[in-house]
């Protein structure tokens, strides 16, 4: 059933928000909303253990609250009041934790999720809308349904008035009502936790429905296209009245080529998140690859440390009054959920300062250091995309671990697990093709990164890496085996523990495909 198309009246909104941010000065917002936090937070244990009364700027606060990451502020102020988190880094009682699922690589985090939050979640992702009609100024989004593939909404419920599950799940349970004819899936439908039953009911729901926005992980949208069509019996546009895919979580430059399939039809546009379980980042106000706006009046403080920086006893605190462009940086956030310069986990790089956009590069996790030969996740994945354009190769997934030396003699190496959408089937057609892929991603690293040329230099110290052409659906059966399947998870570009590797590996041979 078609809703009433709400974006006449959204326009109006969009159109005033668009012209306050085009206005905003950043750097002034972001001192705004640091002063902001703190005068809320200032009753709280933490507010009193780090004297936030005596805080007036970002200088002040710096030298006051240090750096600390999700594992500092379980043990230091959250474990023992859990689930019961009452004016300890936040005023009042914290409703909702979201389970990070992260990249399957860590054990799950409960993030705290706060009711201004929530609502700054929700703020943010009319943003999403906001800059789409700047850019179309004649969309209307709201002119049918937007579908939203995310994990279960089932929520458990750890004590009264006090819930956690998938981010995805906390944004259905506080969905405002005016928004609900326009969202689906609906409740039943989004409480199942079994996916391939979820996807596959969702595929035969959105047939019927006039759907204008899509929104989720690409790997897993690209199912659900796939899917769709098939039901369409491989006819036409899986979605006629698509307007707008958003999409975030991982790369969409992999998967670019076979969603230009998919949306040729309908002609509707890409717009790119940057949405963490710690609140909600940057938004793309511009084309692919141009960089993703900070959102610097929605209720997060954000810091940037450089990233050879990072553990170091005093390290350098950008903040977007000082920032640079093109430096690898961590980000560090404080937010209206009682996080405080919480190293989350990601990196970036900016593009543009007036206002600041930036490229989301990987993860600090995302480094392959086995050898000594420091490759970052940006170097890797841009060695992987360049090869396979080079090879006109779709990859739609891929990971990569180090293997060590076996024996005397013997040297390491790195292996990649290249999902692709497309391959030679005979034996020796793939087995040339893996060793193109290998020398290729190589070579274009070798080009990059001085440390990776040493060792590789004339083979002495690491060989060349190991390619396993694996088909699709590999990396799909390695999640679901792992209880990982579906919604926001997402395959780790780079595993450096050496057990998860193994299992991946053990994993993804077990389909039928040949790998070389």
């Amino acid at each position: 059933m078609r809703p009433v198309n709400g974006t006449p009246l959204f326009r109006l909104y969009a159109e005033r928000r668009r012209r306050h941010l085009e206005q905003l000065d950043p750097a002034a917002a972001q001192a705004r909303e640091l002063r902001q936090l703190i005068a809320q937070a200032r009753l709280t244990r933490f507010g009193r253990d780090h004297h936030f009364e005596k805080i007036n700027n970002v200088i002040d606060y710096q030298r006051r609250v240090p750096l600390r990451r999700y594992e500092d502020f379980l043990a230091e102020y959250w474990r023992l009041p859990f689930p019961l988190l009452t004016d300890v880094t936040w005023p009042g009682r914290i409703p909702f934790f979201a389970l990070s699922s992260g990249t399957t690589t860590g054990a799950t985090k409960t993030i705290p999720v706060s009711r201004g939050m929530v609502r700054a979640n929700r703020r943010a992702a009319l943003d999403i809308l906001v800059w789409h009609l700047a850019s179309r100024p004649r969309g209307q989004p709201l002119a049918g349904k937007t579908l939203i593939l995310g994990g279960s909404t089932a929520l458990t419920r750890l004590a009264k008035g006090v819930h956690s599950g998938d981010l995805s799940g906390i944004a259905a349970k506080t969905i405002p009502f005016w928004a609900r004819p326009y969202t689906l899936p609906g409740t039943q439908l989004a409480l199942l936790a079994d996916w391939d039953e979820k996807l596959e009911r969702i595929a035969e729901t959105a047939i019927h429905e006039p759907i204008r926005v899509l929104s989720g992980t690409p790997s897993w949208l690209l199912l659900l296209f796939e899917r769709v069509l098939a039901l369409r019996g491989g006819k036409g546009a899986a979605f006629p009245d698509l307007e707008l895919l958003i999409h975030g979580g991982v790369a969409f430059a992999p998967y670019a080529d076979r969603f230009a399939d998919y949306l040729r039809a309908t002609g509707a546009a890409t717009r790119e998140v940057y949405a963490a379980s710690e609140g909600f980042i940057a938004v793309a106000d511009r084309g692919p690859g141009e960089g993703l706006r900070l959102l610097p009046d929605n209720g997060i403080f954000f810091e940037f440390v450089p990233v050879e920086e990072l553990n170091a006893p005093r390290p350098t605190r950008h903040w977007l009054g000082n920032l640079e462009t093109g430096i690898p940086y961590a980000v560090v956030l404080s937010s209206n959920a009682g996080l405080w310069s919480d190293v989350i986990g990601d990196t970036v790089r900016f593009v543009d300062r007036h206002p600041p956009r930036l490229l989301v590069t990987g993860r600090l996790s995302y480094m392959m250091s086995a050898f000594g030969e420091h490759l970052s996740g940006e170097e890797i994945e841009q060695a992987v995309l360049e090869s396979a354009q080079d090879l006109e190769m779709q990859v739609t997934d891929f990971s990569m671990g180090a293997e060590f030396p076996s024996g005397p003699g013997a040297k390491g190496h790195h292996t990649y697990i290249i999902e692709c959408g497309r391959s030679p089937s005979a034996p020796e057609a793939r087995q040339a093709l893996a060793g193109r892929f290998s020398a290729h991603i190589d070579q274009t690293l070798m080009e990059r990164n001085a440390d990776y040329r040493e060792h590789r230099r004339n083979d002495v110290q690491l060989d060349a890496p190991r390619i396993i052409l694996v088909d699709p659906g590999a990396f799909a059966h390695w999640l679901r085996a792992r209880g990982r399947l579906g919604g926001q998870n997402k395959v780790p570009r780079v595993i450096n523990d050496q057990a998860l590797f193994a299992d991946m590996k053990r994993q993804v041979l077990a389909v039928p495909g040949d790998r070389f």
